[in-house]
């Protein structure tokens, strides 16, 4: 059993990732959440345990941490505090692995300035790729709520293409790496319906 920690648990996106990652029988997923009741849907399943935190809290996320083998961050708020307390908690805990979703244009391979609102995500990935962690940092487009599973990649330093990707798509991609930790490691991949 693999044991995958999804902070931001609470959130639009993960509403799509938990069911992808929960259909398999081969994972264990903790819920770390603000507000439980958002993941309340959840509560009686099987494979699933919700811990109530934040992600500022480094007690909190430190004990959450703690027997993960994959973390997946989908988070809004303070990003970079957040990526220095995940990273932190990470070294503190043994844990490698580690999905951190940002936002296309960070790199200003949109060819369009974003100006101030992409600053925190820019910086958080900073952190993250100076972690020393087995890092995937995601840079999706704007999320839709399509059904169809359709998206193209792109690497960090080429040009982002399309402007949109539903958030099963990027799910689906997620619950791809989970299987398949050893992949894309080290790597900052655009994301964006093809």
């Amino acid at each position: 059993m693999t044991n995958i920690l999804i902070l931001g648990a609470g959130g639009s996106l993960a509403a799509q990732v938990i069911p992808e990652l929960s259909a398999d029988e081969n994972l264990l997923l903790t819920l770390f959440v603000r507000r439980r009741n958002r993941v309340r849907a959840f509560e009686n399943h099987p494979r699933i345990r919700i811990i109530e935190g934040d992600v500022l809290d480094m007690h909190a996320l430190t004990n959450a941490m703690r027997g993960q083998d994959i973390v997946y961050a989908g988070l809004a708020g303070v990003l970079e505090a957040m990526a220095r307390n995940v990273a932190t908690a990470m070294a503190d805990t043994g844990v490698r692995r580690l999905i951190w979703v940002s936002s296309m244009g960070i790199y200003g391979e949109t060819g369009e300035d974003h100006g101030a609102i992409l600053k925190p995500y820019r910086r958080s990935a900073a952190i993250i790729e100076a972690s020393g962690l087995d890092y995937t940092i995601l840079r999706p487009a704007w999320f839709t709520n399509g059904s169809e599973i359709d998206y193209a990649l792109t690497q960090k330093g080429e040009a982002f293409r399309g402007s949109s990707i539903s958030r099963r798509s990027l799910a689906h991609f997620i619950g791809k790496l989970v299987r398949q930790p050893e992949h894309h490691i080290g790597e900052s991949l655009g994301l964006a319906k093809c």
